[in-house]
């Protein structure tokens, strides 16, 4: 069973006290068509107070899912209405014996209906009512007897559910904050998992590529004919790029860095996190354009870098060698901007 179905049924049984309490000084009422008016009315609002669905939020998406939504403006000015004319009717009713427990349980009903109001988020409406009970009140018997017959008990009751109100909200805001945080750890933690899967797949890759060549340089002693040399250049190469640009290889991409280094050329790829805004497509065929340019050109210095233009993703640029030297004037031989979009025209 949950609190929400306890206290509904707590308020219910209250609900029935009172009406069980009104009915029965019905026959004894000095008017019991008065006083069973004054019921009917009690009654019809503390039913419509507990059961009327909330407001609907003034826009879609604008009703926080935490808080519970309020009673409707209308619905509320109604209830309050019943209220206001459900005390004058009753004590109307009683006539000459307007001090008795009936009249006196008019405090009870009307404030359990105004508290209901204020547990369904209209605290204004809830002591407007208590206002307009009280001077009804005095303006049908003494101050003193107000007092004594309910009326802070009324005033009580609505205090307490206001508090209540605020307690919960309280609550509230401290679970969402307490969801936030749990949200933020479950990331956190999600995401230190995904690094050390990572990283064990980067290991594995590592000794996959790295382990043959190494175990040759020890049992050589560092003696490496050319193709081992070839072969060592390349792990390295390859280490070096998965390391740097992982986002920009796939095979085909690896295969043709390959093809460049096969042919003594020497080739950077620097990838500097400036792609994450690039869905898994775009990023394939960036890679598929990059694979393809790689293998178009024969230049003997290529760098590939991500690039922080808006419309350009990875920029390729290949240098020719004057002679047989890299220098520093070498002459640009490829240029190449791979774009984010592709162009329609």
């Amino acid at each position: 069973m949950t609190v929400r179905r306890v206290l509904y049924g707590l308020v219910f049984a209250v609900t029935a006290y009172f009406l069980l309490r009104g009915a029965i000084w019905i026959p004894q009422s000095p008017s019991p068509a008065l006083q069973s008016v004054a019921v009917a009315i009690w009654l019809s609002a503390a039913l419509v107070a507990l059961l009327a669905p909330g407001a609907a939020p003034r826009r879609p998406g604008g009703a926080d899912p935490v808080y519970p939504r309020p009673l409707p403006f209308p619905v509320t000015s109604a209830v309050l209405g019943m209220c206001a004319l459900t005390a004058p009717l009753s004590f109307l009713a009683s006539g000459e014996r307007i001090d008795n427990l009936a009249a006196a349980g008019v405090f009870g009903a009307v404030g359990m209906v105004l508290t209901i109001i204020c547990v369904r988020r209209r605290p204004l409406f809830a002591w407007a009512g208590i206002v307009v009970l009280a001077v009804e009140a005095v303006q049908a018997m003494d101050i003193a007897l107000v007092l004594q017959r309910g009326l802070l008990g009324s005033m009580l009751w609505v205090a307490l559910a206001q508090l209540l109100m605020w307690f919960t909200d309280r609550a509230y805001r401290d679970t969402a904050r307490l969801a936030r945080l749990q949200q933020a750890s479950s990331a956190w933690q999600a995401a230190q998992e995904a690094r050390r899967f990572e990283r064990r797949q980067r290991v594995q890759f590592a000794l996959l590529v790295a382990g043959p060549v190494l175990t040759r340089v020890i049992e050589t002693g560092g003696s490496l004919d050319d193709t081992e040399r070839l072969r060592a250049r390349l792990a390295e190469g390859t280490l070096r790029d998965e390391m740097r640009a992982p986002r920009l290889l796939d095979d085909e991409v690896r295969l043709a860095i390959r093809g460049v280094r096969e042919r003594g050329g020497a080739l950077t790829i620097l990838d500097e996190n400036l792609l994450d805004d690039l869905t898994e497509a775009q990023l394939q065929r960036v890679r598929s354009e990059l694979a393809a340019t790689l293998r178009g050109t024969d230049a003997a210095r290529i760098i590939v870098r991500t690039s922080a233009d808006p419309e350009v993703a990875v920029t390729v640029v290949g240098r020719r060698a004057a002679g047989s030297g890299l220098s520093e004037d070498d002459a640009v031989e490829l240029w190449r901007e791979i774009r984010r979009e592709v162009r329609t025209e």
